[in-house]
């Protein structure tokens, strides 16, 4: 069998480590891809004095496909977040977050959604600036955002889809055009065009941010898939991550017309970093992503359940998943289900 090329980063922090656990893990069901190792974050910045090297660009070029590991991304100061930056340079538009509860004592039994973040548009694509205040040149800062008509058709339409594709009943269109008439009252009317195309197939309901973070925790159950603009879908991502245990459980895929990044949400965690006590469930379940991408749903399949049934069992998992195991221990329990 021809392998698929693919791009691996490892990552900073906890990267090497959790990529070492999902490697072997891949390799032991007879994994299709061949993968060309480069760097990005912190790691490539000591290494070779940028956070970004040309080379892992263009093996992402070539490839078309990568799974990366976290990547550290300095507070204020620094350089720009190198997640941020891939997205841009290879028009990744779509964030897609599925969320599903999968720890047997967690919070709640019924969460099952996914989130479709417009990726590449909103506050994020970080136009700021100084003015000046009372006398201050830089007592005043600013940010500016936008929103195209063309990316709100996108997203939305990805989310439909992915309902389609998948069995999903219905897409709940999140906004704050009540406040933001235009950035957010944009967004929602173009949605809104799309959604017309799939009535009688798909339901779509509307839902103003701050109320849909509200209801999310009250009944998580009532959502199915939702979509909405960058900063309210980094945001609504990880209150949903956090409905399921964590960000340990959540895998992300960051989809656009020509490539594919898949990675783990979570940080780098440098304070566990060398420790082995990094879960590894959450860029696990990303490489499942990352299978169902290229045409392998039955492997993908497969490696979800034994990851569910590693975390219901608690066989040898990591202490944020309620076990005394570690990084390789838990990597070796769902081989052994495999």
């Amino acid at each position: 069998m021809t392998k698929i090329q693919a791009t691996l980063i490892p990552g900073d922090g906890i990267g090497p480590e959790i990529t070492e656990a999902v490697t072997a893990i891949l390799d032991h069901m007879g994994s299709p891809f061949e993968w060309d190792v480069q760097q990005a974050g912190m790691t490539a910045f000591d290494t070779v004095g940028t956070p970004l090297p040309e080379a892992t660009l263009d093996s992402i070029r070539k490839t078309k496909l990568a799974l990366k590991g976290p990547l550290t991304t300095p507070v204020g100061g620094g350089f720009k977040s190198i997640n941020l930056q891939l997205r841009q340079a290879f028009n990744l538009y779509a964030n897609v977050r599925p969320t599903k509860t999968i720890k047997a004592d967690g919070r709640y039994d019924n969460v099952d959604m996914v989130i479709f973040r417009e990726n590449l548009e909103g506050y994020y694509i970080s136009d700021e600036g100084y003015m000046e205040h009372n006398g201050d040149p830089e007592g005043k800062v600013f940010s500016t955002g936008y929103n195209t008509k063309e990316g709100a058709q996108r997203i939305t339409r990805a989310a439909f889809e992915y309902a389609l594709a998948n069995g999903r009943k219905k897409v709940s269109i999140v906004h704050k055009a009540n406040i933001l008439k235009l950035l957010s009252g944009m967004f929602l009317e173009e949605a809104r065009k799309i959604a017309k195309e799939y009535e009688g197939r798909v339901e779509c309901d509307e839902r103003i941010v701050d109320a849909c973070a509200m209801q999310m925790v009250m009944y998580p159950d009532a959502f199915d898939v939702i979509v909405t603009t960058n900063l309210f879908g980094d945001i609504l991502s990880d209150l949903a991550a956090g409905l399921v245990g964590g960000l340990g459980l959540a895998p992300g895929a960051n989809i656009g017309e020509d490539a594919a990044i898949f990675e783990a949400v979570h940080g780098s965690a440098p304070d566990i970093a060398g420790q082995q006590k990094a879960n590894p469930c959450a860029f696990l379940m990303a490489a499942g992503l990352m299978l169902e991408h290229v045409g392998k749903p039955e492997d993908a399949q497969r490696l979800k359940k034994a990851v569910v049934d590693t975390v219901q069992a608690k066989d040898r998992v990591t202490p944020d998943l309620g076990g005394t195991g570690n990084t390789m221990s838990i990597a070796e329990a769902i081989m052994d289900r495999l």
